[in-house]
């Protein structure tokens, strides 16, 4: 006879599925991070490689002396069918994405993409950035007479107000919460100017990207997508005030806070306000809705959908939980 199996047997279980899983994502950085490019024609072979392991105090030492390799910059490409690249640093020239997959003849226009910027676009009320862009894309590869021809699409938009100088004194002194630090021990250069990579406007492409995928999800399988946001610190929307089944783009949009609730919203932008002028921050939730998803998607084990998801949203630059 089978015996059951307790909530604690299952709690164990999991704590020693999740520690390997750890080991495991740990182990394939620490590995990216030795298999490297060689300077000067000196590589990293596997003698090098077991000194690294062997004598783990003088790894990070080595690290710091671009005599013996450089890091390569990677982890800026997600998806596999549907691939995309951002690049752009946050006070350089331009950002963008390019984006590898989308099928040819989707009839695609630069308006597409731009309502969703706009969407995304700082300096539009008193609880977003003050950073005035206006955030205007173009496409220039992939497109012909509004349609997609199944090459690479690249779309790009122009950064107006960089100001490097405003972060001058971030080169030698790192932001807490930031990944100043983090980068400059790895990469020994620091894309001081508001982050760099690490920035939310990183953003920027995947928003392109994502227009392109909405598009291509409702013209060609019917899915809808709607996100907005259900939570600022201890005040919440509730499923009985936004129904799921029907909410729509509109009604997010009909607040600064993007909650569809207007009485809720009105208390989140009050306490954001607050926050604000005490120099302090607060967090919140954001909920998404996916419609006419059908049964099937992702791939066990490690392709499983929910673990797509949790990869691409935890990505997301301040994005501490997934759910």
């Amino acid at each position: 006879q089978a015996l059951p199996f307790s909530q604690a047997g299952m709690s164990l279980c999991r704590s020693a599925a999740l520690a390997t899983a750890i080991a495991l994502v740990l182990h394939s950085a620490f590995f990216s991070l030795f298999r490297v490019n060689s300077i000067n024609g000196v590589g990293l072979g596997p003698t090098r490689f077991s000194m690294c392991r062997r004598r783990a105090g003088r790894a990070a030492s080595s690290l710091r002396s671009p005599r013996f390799f450089a890091v390569r910059a990677q982890g800026n490409t997600f998806g596999k069918l549907f691939r995309i690249t951002t690049w752009g640093e946050s006070h350089g020239g331009n950002v963008g994405v390019v984006i590898d997959g989308c099928p040819p003849r989707l009839p695609l226009g630069i308006e597409d993409i731009q309502v969703e910027l706009d969407r995304r676009r700082p300096g539009q009320s008193s609880i977003v950035s003050p950073r005035k862009e206006e955030d205007i894309a173009s496409i220039t590869s992939g497109i012909e007479s509004g349609l997609t021809l199944g090459t690479p699409l690249t779309i790009i938009v122009s950064n107006k107000d960089a100001r490097p100088k405003d972060y001058s004194k971030m080169v030698s002194k790192y932001r807490p919460s930031h990944a100043d630090a983090t980068y400059d021990a790895k990469y020994k250069i620091l894309a001081s100017s508001g982050g760099g990579r690490a920035s939310a406007r990183e953003t920027i492409g995947r928003v392109a990207a994502g227009a392109v995928a909405k598009k291509l999800l409702r013209e060609i399988y019917g899915i809808e997508v709607v996100a907005y946001v259900k939570s600022v610190h201890n005040i919440s929307a509730t499923t009985m005030r936004v129904d799921l089944d029907k909410v729509q783009v509109s009604d997010v949009e009909a607040t600064a806070v993007r909650c569809p609730d207007i009485e809720v919203a009105n208390k989140m932008i009050s306490l954001i306000d607050r926050v604000r002028r005490d120099g302090d921050s607060v967090g919140g939730v954001v909920e998404c809705v996916a419609r006419q998803v059908p049964a099937g998607l992702g791939s066990p084990v490690f392709d499983k959908l929910e673990a797509d998801l949790a990869k691409a949203i935890m990505s997301i630059p301040a994005t501490r939980g997934f759910e």
